[in-house]
């Protein structure tokens, strides 16, 4: 047992930091409270305590991709995101051919059984022509349930989380049974109708992926997907807090209106965490330049360069509560994926911790109980 103390903690729900202490046993937390400790503490933290940060929507960094068959392409780009305080990872696909993505989404899950990544995120193929955004539109196809089904049985339980455009034909068939086998069905990448969008959240889609982006703009006649997603509060809300796909006063407005369901994703690439250069998203070149992804030869977004502890950085420079937007990169998308073990620093929880400096950059991480090299 080690009992962890320090005078600023952000334990769940609370609105501001507080001195108090957490008890670790192994890769467990075992007891927290509020002010001083029952004995000595055996490590005094100093600065801002946090959950470790949890990054559900996110497709590589350090210069690798979670689009690989190989393992350990993956854990380069966990160990990058781990340095920016990420200790819970999901790894988005991208789309692809039939073949290659049941290759991936089969060598994902094994790194989901042990424990490596907290699931997978199929985001594409089935997806509108009309907002692909970085995706191959060759390779869309219409999200009919015998190949939403294959690719999900391929997972063993791996996949948590599936993007689709519910205009399309087959959504809301598959939609119901993604929400059947408890696996998120997120509206994005689409050209819906707000009707369209509000039949897929009554069919059982509870996310948005990259809220505003890669979607029908909400207009005063046709306000589409986006005030059906946020007028409903099953629905989660992701955002992608860069400065870049969303103006910082838009992240605190949303934050401010919907506190409670808003989830910070980096929707990173393989530059994140790495220099600027020449990169592959899936089978797309993409060009780094001064931190932002573009498909080559164009402006638009490919992915971002963003990790999870500058979207805290940025979305509290621009006005969000320091405890809204800690939420939002830890407890809320470990809620919005039932992630049941982490997002909190509470009994029976992994031990994952985050101590940040004043200016919320990173300083120490532990990860299940252990410190990593600093």
């Amino acid at each position: 047992m080690r009992l962890l103390a320090g005078d600023r903690i952000l334990f769940p729900d609370a609105d501001a930091p507080a001195a108090g202490w957490i008890e670790v046993d192994g890769e467990r937390i075992v007891a927290t409270g509020l002010g001083t400790a029952p004995r000595p503490a055996d490590e005094q933290l100093v600065g801002l305590v946090v959950p470790g940060y949890v990054d559900v929507h996110c497709h590589g960094g350090g210069g690798a991709s979670f689009v690989t068959t190989d393992p350990e392409q993956v854990r380069t780009v966990l160990a990058a995101h781990r340095r920016h305080g990420v200790t819970t990872m999901v790894a988005s696909l991208v789309t692809g051919r039939p073949e290659d993505l049941l290759a991936q989404v089969r060598c994902l899950a094994g790194l989901y059984r042990s424990g490596e990544i907290a699931g997978i995120h199929l985001e594409g193929p089935w997806l509108a022509p009309e907002f692909h955004g970085a995706h191959p539109t060759p390779l869309l196809s219409e999200p009919l349930p015998a190949q939403v089904g294959e690719l999900v049985d391929a997972g063993a339980g791996a996949v948590k989380m599936v993007t689709i455009a519910p205009e399309r034909d087959g959504a809301l068939d598959s939609i119901a049974l993604l929400a059947g086998r408890g696996v998120v069905a997120a509206l994005g990448h689409t050209n819906a109708g707000y009707d369209q969008a509000r039949a897929a959240i009554a069919a059982g889609a509870t996310g948005s992926t990259h809220l505003f982006n890669a979607m029908a703009p909400l207009r005063h006649r046709e306000p589409g997907p986006i005030l059906a997603l946020l007028e409903d509060p099953r629905v989660w809300l992701e955002l992608i807090a860069d400065g870049v796909h969303l103006r910082p006063e838009l992240v605190a407005f949303i934050a401010s209106i919907a506190p409670g369901r808003v989830v910070f994703v980096t929707d990173a690439m393989a530059a994140a965490a790495g220099p600027d250069g020449d990169y592959l998203l899936g089978e797309l070149p993409v060009e780094v330049r001064d931190g932002l992804a573009l498909v080559a030869g164009t402006d638009t977004i490919a992915g971002s360069t963003l990790t999870l502890d500058r979207a805290v950085q940025i979305a509290v420079a621009a006005g969000v509560p320091l405890a809204v937007a800690v939420r939002a990169a830890t407890q809320h998308p470990a809620d919005y994926l039932s992630l049941s073990e982490v997002g909190r620093l509470a009994p029976d929880m992994r031990a994952d911790l985050v101590v940040l400096d004043n200016d919320l950059a990173v300083s120490r991480v532990l990860a299940g109980g252990s410190w990593l090299a600093r």
